[in-house]
This record gives structure tokens, sequence and C-alpha cells, in this order.
């Protein structure tokens, strides 16, 4: 077993297994719906798309999600994962965000089975990918296609639990995590994102708070469905 990390998210590594890391917030805040009792999460790259599925599916939906940190004009929520912590609304979330699901409909194209990954869920998806066999990438997705700080440490995490032959990528992200012996300090070091987002990232820096592992169960149109 080989074990990748996609640094950025232009990359598109062939691999059986992708975990898909955006933990500040998309990948987070899955966890947390499902978690919540959510039956499942549909991912949208573009704001008219998750618009459209709220249309169709009505009450048995709402749409959430951000542009820049920011709620979007006509979702009913954010991307905040303490707002699904609550008891769901409805029985499927439809999630559009800046950079977090179009990377998991990006791993969908290129990859076998992709699972979700984060710090609250550390644990569980490490040890659900390792169970699955074959080669292993963790794709990062990044800040409007660039490095982020945050995701590579979670993807480095990951890395530290893993058997299996590292690439200089996932080497260089393990040894980045093991700089930062307190996760909260290490989502910290980002240096964009809009004001407020204090309450969320120390959420999201609890690690093994949570034991659902999403996954990738079908494509429907253009939106990934997400289940645990």
């Amino acid at each position: 077993m080989s074990v990748h990390v996609a640094l950025q998210p232009g990359e598109r590594p062939t691999a059986r297994v992708a975990i898909v890391v955006d933990v500040i917030r998309a990948t987070s805040s899955i966890a947390q719906a499902l978690a919540a009792g959510y039956e499942r999460v549909l991912c949208c790259r573009e704001i008219e798309q998750a618009l459209a599925l709220r249309a169709t599916l009505g009450d048995e939906a709402v749409v959430g999600g951000e542009r820049d940190g920011t709620i979007v004009a006509g979702f009913d929520v954010g991307a905040s994962p303490l707002t699904f912590a609550a008891t769901p609304e409805a029985p499927t979330l439809i999630l559009s965000t800046t950079n977090g699901t179009s990377a998991i409909l990006a791993a969908a194209e290129h990859c076998s089975i992709v699972l979700l990954g984060a710090l609250v869920n550390l644990t569980a998806v490490s040890e659900a990918a390792a169970g699955l066999g074959g080669d292993i990438a963790i794709l990062c997705a990044g800040y409007k296609g660039a490095f982020a700080f945050d995701d590579v440490y979670c993807a480095g995490r990951i890395v530290e639990r893993l058997d299996g032959r590292r690439s200089d990528a996932a080497i260089a992200a393990e040894r980045l995590a093991r700089a930062f012996p307190d996760p909260l300090e290490a989502l910290n070091v980002r240096t964009y994102g809009t004001p407020g987002l204090e309450r969320d990232i120390a959420f999201c820096a609890r690690v093994d708070a949570l034991a659902t592992v999403p996954r990738l169960t079908r494509m429907l149109g253009v939106a990934a469905e997400i289940a645990a």
C-alpha cells in the first residue's frame, strides 16, 4: 500500500481510496451533520446547482454553505459545524462551499472510494481507509486553489496512522503535523479566512470527537451524495 498527500487541490492523484480533507470547515461539518442525524449530504460545486436541488426536494432538504466564509444569500444555513450539531431540520443537507465540495467532486472523478476526513473523525477515517486495502491518496481541499496549512496538517495526522510506503509529500505532511502537538495551535496558523471563525476552529480542532466516516455513495447528477 502506498500513501500520498496531494498538497494542493489542482493535483489529481490516482489511488483506489481517496480521503478528502477540508478541516475548516466542510469535512468537519459533513461529519458532524451525519453524526447528528442527517441521512445524507448532497455536495454541489455551484450555488445555482444547490438552490435548484433545494427547489426540487422541498421540505425534505435544507441548503447550506458559504463563499469566502459568509453564508450565501438564499441558503437556509451557513457551513459552520456548530450549526449541524443541532437536531436536523430535514433528512437531506445540500451543501456548497468555497473549497471543500469542489474537492469532493474532483475526488469522485478519479478515485473508486472517497472518504471524508477531519480531526474530529481522525482515528475512524484512518482505520476505515486502512481496512479497505489499496493505495490511499489524501486530498487537501486548499484555499482557492492554493496550499492550505490546516488541511496539510490534518493530512499529516492521518498519515501518522497509516502503514505503507509514503510519498515525499506524505512525509512532508507527517513532519509538519509532528511539529504541532496541539491541534488548535496548528489550525490557528492559518492566515486567511473571515473574522469570527474562532469558535468553528476550536470545534474543528477536537481530535476524535466523532466516530462517523462520511463516504461517497453515488453521484446524483451534478451532486455527490455523502452518507455514513
